[in-house]
């Protein structure tokens, strides 16, 4: 009995389900048209995730240079741009890559999530997508490599002197080029910050041309900043100024 019903009760389900599909075309068709509550996230924690951040970085360079001062000083001078980008690429793989949030958006309770995916009334829903890996990659070789190739060309730009050079030279044509390209990049990083201030969308440039925005990780806490790494900091500077005193 039971061999014989089941392709006659699967028939059944196969027929229902080909009748039901109009209905939940029109159903889908709707649901693109709904009106969703915005995702709003405190903008204020996510320019203090970009704060702590620089500051990590500061921390590490201040350490970082203090041992070279004991080794070899003149290696600070001549390789300044790789050591930077050095500290930079590891920062970048144990966060960004790993955990698709920076350090100091983990302390906020942020994360980035894959805005592509939520279009629509797709933007609040509870499961963000996730960050693909060629948008890490992406966000990767712009924000470490393309700020060591900037810092490395303005510092071999200003010491070999092409700002000096006559205007018919192409070497200060190229020097007119970059510093045409930094004004232009730092306009339109006003104007972005402006539209951030105004939507509490993507805090920099390159978040909004890889759509990588920054949400709260756990949504039941709105804003969690946890004081472990400040704690670290205080016992590890307490640590060295005994042992300098």
């Amino acid at each position: 009995m039971t061999t014989s019903s089941s392709p006659t009760a699967q028939r059944e389900w196969t027929l229902n389900w080909d009748r039901i599909q109009p209905s939940l075309l029109e159903v889908r068709r709707s649901m693109q048209t709904l009106r969703t509550s915005p995702l709003k996230v405190m903008r204020v924690g996510q320019l203090d995730s970009d704060i702590l951040d620089n500051e990590l970085i500061t921390i590490l360079k201040e350490q970082l240079w203090s041992a070279l001062s004991l080794f070899k000083p003149t290696l600070k001078e001549a390789f300044e741009p790789e050591l930077l980008m050095l500290i930079n690429l590891v920062l970048f793989k144990f966060s960004v890559y790993d955990t698709s949030a920076s350090y100091g958006a983990q302390l906020q309770n942020l994360k980035y999530r894959n805005e592509w995916r939520h279009q629509g009334p797709l933007e609040s829903i509870a499961k963000d997508a996730p960050l693909t890996r060629a948008q890490k990659i992406v966000y990767g070789i712009v924000s470490v490599g393309g700020h060591y190739v900037w810092h490395r060309l303005n510092r071999y730009v200003t010491e070999k002197g092409w700002s000096e050079l006559e205007e018919s030279d192409m070497r200060n044509k190229v020097y007119r080029l970059l510093q045409a390209g930094e004004k232009y990049w730092r306009a339109l990083s006003l104007v972005n910050f402006l539209v951030f201030l105004y939507s509490g969308k993507y805090r920099t440039l390159l978040d909004r041309c890889l759509r990588m925005r920054l949400v709260y990780a756990k949504k039941s806490i709105n804003r969690q900043v946890s004081f472990e790494f400040l704690n670290r900091q205080m016992v590890w500077h307490a640590f060295t100024v005994s042992r300098e005193g």
